[in-house]
C-alpha cells in the first residue's frame, strides 16, 4: 500500500476578503476532488486572505499510478490562472515504514 500526499502553498490573485478567499479555494478543492477522486481540504493560512495552503491525499496499491495521479493534480493547481503556485510538498509513505 502506497500512500502519497501534496501540499500546496498559494498566493491568490486580487483578494480583498475571506470571503472571496473560499470562492478562489472551493472551486479549486472541488474539481480535485472531482477528477482525480482525491482527498482534499483547506489545511493552513486560514485567516489570511491572500494566501491558502491546500493538503491532497491519495491511496493507491500501485506507486505509479499514485505518482500520475499527484503529478496531474500538481499541474492542475500550477494552471489556475487566478493563483500563484509558491511550492508543493510532496511525500509518498509505504506500509513498510515503521
Amino acid at each position: 500500500m502506497y500512500v502519497g500526499t501534496l501540499s500546496f502553498d498559494l498566493l491568490l490573485g486580487d483578494v480583498r476578503s475571506l470571503k472571496e478567499k473560499r470562492s478562489v479555494v472551493r472551486p479549486i478543492v472541488a474539481e480535485l476532488q472531482r477528477k482525480f477522486a482525491v482527498s482534499v481540504a483547506e489545511t493552513g493560512n486560514q485567516n489570511l486572505h491572500r494566501r491558502a495552503e491546500i493538503g491532497v491525499a491519495m491511496v493507491s496499491g500501485d506507486v505509479g499510478h499514485l505518482t500520475g495521479v499527484l503529478d496531474r493534480c500538481e499541474r492542475l493547481v500550477a494552471a489556475r490562472p487566478e493563483v500563484e503556485l509558491l511550492s508543493v510538498r510532496r511525500r509518498l509513505h509505504t506500509d513498510d515504514e515503521e
